[in-house]
């Protein structure tokens, strides 16, 4: 593996003309494809295998004109001024002015007048009209959006109080704002790494390539495997992460072998061929557990993980070919001032002379841990599980507009709805009665309905709605609680508990189903792929990393790292959204359930990043233990030249991911912390401080490996050693470069 990389480098660096032209028009030749490609579809959402999408299946067979499409809603809910019924003349009067100017958009489906679609409430103080769109919400025109706020802004005027609920006016506030802040964040953190612009911008350049090519491929053959529109945002996120992480490995790999004495074309070399090693089997790992998703069973997360594998893969192609060749262009900017200097006074040092450097904050550290190892891990398996305390009460569901904060429009109208009809309105259940294996099936579907009418829990049920061939009826349920609260969980299974009693008694099935439901089945199937995929991923990752380090214990050390940290990001999620720790200063001003994607997601997300500074940390570690040194000076070793190269990685990540924390989206305020946090968990208490405390404690025992795995196991030579053994000869008797380049790729 290095010396194929080695020769790999080389070549990217003598043709870095013909290098930097095939990157260029393959971004080129995936603009124009993204470009020309029909527009991406929406993004259709299912959940197979459970019963709310098996009624809506059932409803698409049964009722196939019922006018069900994929086109935007929008709910006006009016208020009467205290002391007034909406029912009073002139409040009724601008309620239907309202209705019947929206009715006449272009866009506009259909307009249900409260009135007569009796959406008024008991107490006669509210009222909702809902208003349905032909295309949904990310095709409506600025037009159609502006009449709908015009429209409200007419009853405002009129008296009353209006806000609009629905999805006609919602946008995902990501928006590109955050990967503005964390490139910027990146360019400052990497400066001050390397003390160069040039050595800076490379990884900047990389990463925003890779991300280019791989997100216009993506967009460009969208619609022909039926990615959505949506699909890339995973991709975008890590894209970044991984393109800056792999280049300032390989960069800061040849800055060390320049400082050696050695010339820019065997210092890529060299780079490519160690470094490059590391980055090959780090992205492994990445890709692994984002096609892992799949085991979750949920399509879109299954594409998401798909596309952004393959925008990983693109980084690592573009780490280990052009980044190469852009370092042929600039040799000697990307090397610190103070070498420069040297070399420009020609203070070159030979070849393989290590340069005296005063121990940096690395080092330091690196010693502190190794005398006093047992401290050290103590202290951050406590704080760690500490923090994860909280992930135990971890309790699953979907925020919807509750969560969302008091100003926008979409909160206000949920309130108002949940006052004037009791809070189970905003997620009422919808109960799919199949009763075309019965002898009556109305008397089915109103044995369903009398059966729903005594459950407690439920406040209203409406009369059974039956298709044409009149064998399938549609009821629905509206519960005394509120949608995320447990009790409307438990009695969704209640009800699904009486399916069969039903069916016993009428011979018709009883599904439920609805926005509810919908949640509830999507948090349990997403808890019941926790498990699989956590074994899947750390399985699979275990095995490969035992390859790359050649040891049992190593690998061991990394999964157990690894589910530390992930626990405790959970339990910081938990104790701000769930709990309500320190909510207000962060701007959260509903607690409640996590997001059913969020563990799923933080786990893939935060693998791929572990595994990264896992083995950019160890692997260095690793060479200089082949090479002779003893285990604690090769953890010394490791450090100075890996330690601040992860900390840039980390601060770069933790910039990024907070940004997302300070936009008002509650689930992109849970994913901006929880990513963050999991990040400064890793790399500041895992890989920088437990893993260096655990190795000196095992001392050679951590490179230990069974002498019959050592026969089964490939030796894919990530630390350099076979390299070593070819070069070295060749340097001590002066062969030239040409001599020693080997004759192929």
């Amino acid at each position: 593996m290095a010396t194929f990389l080695y020769r790999l480098g080389r070549v990217s660096f003598r043709k870095r003309h013909w290098f930097l032209l095939l990157w260029a028009a393959i971004l080129a030749v995936a603009v124009f494809g993204a470009v020309k490609a029909p527009a991406a579809p929406q993004d259709s959402f299912s959940i197979p295998g459970t019963e709310s999408q098996k009624a809506f299946d059932l409803l698409d067979q049964r009722f196939p004109n019922s006018g069900s499409s994929d086109g935007a809603t929008a709910r006006l809910v009016f208020v009467a001024p205290d002391g007034q019924k909406i029912t009073a003349v002139d409040n009724k009067a601008a309620i239907e002015h309202t209705v019947h100017e929206l009715a006449n958009g272009k866009q506009v489906k259909s307009a249900l007048d409260p009135f007569t679609a009796h959406a008024v409430s008991k107490d006669g103080t509210t009222a909702y009209a809902t208003i349905n769109y032909a295309k949904p919400n990310s095709q409506l025109t600025d037009s159609t959006t502006t009449a709908l706020k015009g429209a409200a802004q007419d009853a405002r005027d009129a008296g009353l109080t209006v806000e609009i609920g629905g999805d006609a006016l919602q946008s995902m506030e990501m928006s590109g704002t955050t990967e503005v802040i964390g490139v910027a964040a990146a360019a400052v953190v990497l400066l001050i790494t390397f003390g160069s612009l040039v050595a800076a911008g490379l990884p900047l350049i990389t990463a925003l390539l890779g991300i280019g090519t791989g997100v216009a491929t993506i967009t460009a053959l969208a619609s022909t495997i039926g990615f959505s529109s949506t699909t890339t945002t995973l991709a975008l996120m890590l894209g970044l992460a991984v393109g800056i992480d792999y280049a300032l490995f390989i960069v800061s790999r040849y800055r060390s072998e320049r400082a050696e004495g050695r010339d820019p074309e065997e210092a890529v070399g060299r780079a490519v061929g160690t470094a490059g090693s590391a980055v090959v089997f780090a992205g492994l790992t990445v890709i692994i557990a984002l096609v892992g998703l799949s085991v979750a069973g949920l399509g879109m997360l299954t594409k998401m993980g798909i596309a952004a594998a393959f925008t990983v893969l693109i980084a690592v192609l573009i780490a280990l070919t052009l980044l190469p060749a852009l370092l042929g262009f600039f040799p000697k900017a990307v090397l610190s001032r103070s070498v420069r200097k040297k070399a420009k006074n020609g203070e070159t040092p030979a070849h393989g002379a290590r340069t005296a450097e005063k121990p940096g904050l690395s080092t330091r550290w690196a010693r502190f841990v190794i005398r006093r190892p047992l401290l050290v891990l103590l202290f951050g398996v406590v704080v760690l599980g500490t923090c994860a305390v909280p992930a135990l009460d971890l309790q699953l569901g979907n925020p919807g507009d509750e969560a969302k904060p008091t100003s926008t429009t979409e909160r206000r109208a949920y309130d108002d709805l949940s006052h004037g009809f009791g809070p189970g309105f905003n997620g009422p259940l919808t109960i799919v009665v199949d009763a075309k294996g019965s002898h009556d099936p109305k008397a089915a579907a109103n044995t369903v309905a009398d059966d729903l009418k005594a459950t407690h829990g439920i406040v209203s049920v409406t009369p059974p709605m039956f298709n044409k061939a009149g064998d399938t009826a549609v009821l629905t349920a509206t519960p005394s609680t509120a949608p995320s609260s447990t009790k409307t969980k438990d009695l969704v299974h209640t009800i699904r508990d009486e399916a069969d009693g039903i069916k016993t008694a009428t011979g018709a099935d009883m599904l439920v189903s609805g926005t509810t439901a919908v949640n509830i089945d999507m948090a349990d199937k997403v808890t019941g792929a926790i498990l699989p995929y956590l074994a899947l991923v750390v399985g699979l990752a275990f095995l490969l990393l035992m390859v790359v380090f050649r040891s049992v214990l190593v690998p061991l050390k990394a999964a157990l790292g690894f589910l530390l940290s992930v626990g405790a990001a959970l339990g910081v999620i938990v104790a701000v959204f769930q709990w309500g720790w320190l909510a207000d200063l962060l701007g959260i001003q509903t607690v409640g359930p996590i997001s059913s994607m969020m563990p799923i997601f933080l786990i893939g997300v935060v693998f791929g990043l572990a595994m990264d500074y896992e083995v950019f940390l160890v692997t260095r570690m690793r060479e200089a233990y082949v090479h002779g040194e003893r285990p604690g000076q090769a953890i010394i070793t490791g450090f100075r030249h890996s330690g601040k190269v992860v900390v840039a990685a980390a601060v770069i990540m933790i910039s990024v991911f907070a940004g997302f924390i300070g936009l008002s989206e509650s689930v992109i305020k849970m994913m901006g912390l929880g990513l963050a946090s999991a990040v400064f968990f890793d790399a500041f208490l895992v890989r920088m401080t437990i893993v260096p405390a655990l190795l000196a404690l095992l001392g050679d025992k951590a490179w230990w490996l069974p002498r019959w795995l050592q026969k089964v196991l490939p030796n894919v030579d990530v630390e350099g050693e076979k390299l070593n053994r070819t070069l070295e000869p060749a340097q001590a008797s002066g062969l030239d470069e040409a001599e020693r380049e080997p004759s192929r790729v």
